[in-house]
């Protein structure tokens, strides 16, 4: 089986790509780019635990960078902030999703645990997951966070993770714990969503 990964910085998504590579599959990554909601840090620690993957499990892992920062600046100007972190994780997931066509990939895979962060609850993972068609894998679902930091000790990766560097800056005081399809859908009827997503694509780089 042949998957795409969404690559953060943290600490859950190399666990979860280790997971993928451990039972055999092929994967290739893609990092959403949050400049200048963030700086350098993500996309270095990114390279840095595929770089550590890649020796360990023997397999090349292409990485795709994709610009996300303007997307967020759409997002802040047009809709509200309360579900921006709803509105965020449906671009991220379509533009996953245009990433696995083009790789002949058939599923998406991702780091969520459940109910770990806002945008991790059962009713915002749906809303947000609602816009593609590919089957989603979650290998950490069911695990709390002492586990996965366990599991990414032992694989080498949590010091990369842990290394400072500044968090996104465009989520929201306050975001949604729980949101409707009615409602995501509602904020995203201001926006060219085929637009916004054809132009995170085009200029995707692979490296």
């Amino acid at each position: 089986m042949r998957g795409v990964m969404l690559m953060s910085g943290g600490i859950d998504s190399p666990v979860a790509l280790s997971l993928m590579l451990r039972q055999g599959h092929e994967m290739v990554a893609v990092h959403m780019d949050n400049r200048p909601f963030t700086d350098d840090s993500p996309f270095a620690k990114v390279t840095d635990h595929l770089a550590l993957l890649r020796a360990r499990h023997g397999q090349p892992i292409p990485l795709y960078l994709l610009p996300h920062g303007p997307t967020q600046v759409t997002l802040m100007r047009t809709t509200d902030r309360h579900v921006g972190c709803v509105l965020c994780r449906r671009f991220m997931w379509r533009a996953a999703e245009r990433i696995a066509e083009r790789e002949g990939a058939s599923v998406l895979v991702t780091g969520e645990a459940l109910g770990q962060v806002a945008s991790q609850t059962l009713s915002n993972m749906r809303s947000a997951t609602a816009v593609v068609r590919l089957p989603i894998v979650r290998p950490l679902i069911g695990m709390d966070k002492h586990e996965i930091e366990a599991m990414a000790k032992e694989l080498g990766t949590y010091g990369i993770s842990i290394r400072p560097g500044v968090c996104c800056q465009a989520v929201p005081d306050r975001p949604a714990t729980r949101s409707s399809l009615v409602q995501i859908d509602r904020q995203e009827s201001k926006l060219d969503v085929d637009g916004i997503v054809d132009e995170v694509v085009r200029r995707a780089t692979v490296l």
